[in-house]
């Protein structure tokens, strides 16, 4: 049989489908991994990507910090972290996390950079305090802009999660790693057929939920993609 019979062999075999090793317990950790991965980057890039497009303070540094960690391998951090910290969970996720941050950083300060001034202007000429400005205005009219970061986000985290299984962790990427050590090559063809299948299936929720958001309001300017804006903005 050609690889292709091969792997469609592995993919419907009955066997892979059961068991703490079969194809949902692999796709139920990677989709843990994922959304605890972004979970955390949220928890870090959305308060910062606010202040910095709320007040215009300490963009550069955001700009050239979202740069730098676009540039690190995220399996070079892997190894590090696990020979500073040991296997296990955390070492791996925060690799991820800073692999997950850029998207999610530059999403929120483009959109909250995009509102158009004259609305937020008028919000503090009604007496609205700063955060209720930033939150009642601004971070309201950002929401697509920081969605389609968080969409980028979330896809780039599916994709990459298969590094996780270099450790002793599970996922998609166990399947990968283990017919690579195997030359068990139907299989690592099958997993990366499920690894593209899961960003898919993901991006094409998220694109039915973002069209459910409804059209961009009116009272924010057109900005520029995520990715985009943070090269541009590091543009003199």
């Amino acid at each position: 049989m050609s690889l292709l019979e091969q792997t469609w062999a592995w993919l419907t075999d009955p066997a892979n489908w059961s068991g703490y090793s079969g194809i949902p317990a692999r796709l139920g950790e990677h989709a843990f991994y994922a959304v605890l991965t972004v979970a955390i980057a949220a928890a870090i890039a959305l308060p910062i990507g606010a202040y910095v497009g709320h007040t215009g303070r300490g963009r550069v540094v955001v700009v050239a910090a979202a740069g730098a960690l676009r540039a690190i391998p995220t399996l070079g951090l892997l190894v590090l972290f696990v020979l500073l910290a040991g296997i296990g969970l955390m070492p791996p996720i925060l690799a991820l996390v800073i692999l997950t941050i850029p998207p999610l950083l530059a999403g929120t300060y483009s959109g909250i950079a995009a509102v158009d001034p004259s609305v937020v202007d008028a919000a503090r000429a009604q007496g609205m305090r700063e955060d209720q400005v930033l939150l009642g205005v601004e971070l309201p009219n950002a929401v697509p802009v920081i969605f389609g970061g968080l969409r980028a986000a979330v896809l780039q985290v599916i994709a990459t999660a298969t590094v996780v299984a270099y450790t002793n962790l599970g996922g998609l990427g166990r399947y990968i790693f283990d017919g690579l050590a195997l030359s068990d090559y139907p299989q690592m063809l099958g997993g990366s057929v499920l690894v593209a299948a899961l960003a898919v299936v993901t991006d094409l929720v998220l694109g039915a939920f973002r069209r459910a958001l409804g059209p961009r309001s009116s009272s924010a300017r057109e900005p520029l993609a995520p990715e985009v804006a943070v090269v541009q903005e590091g543009i003199p």
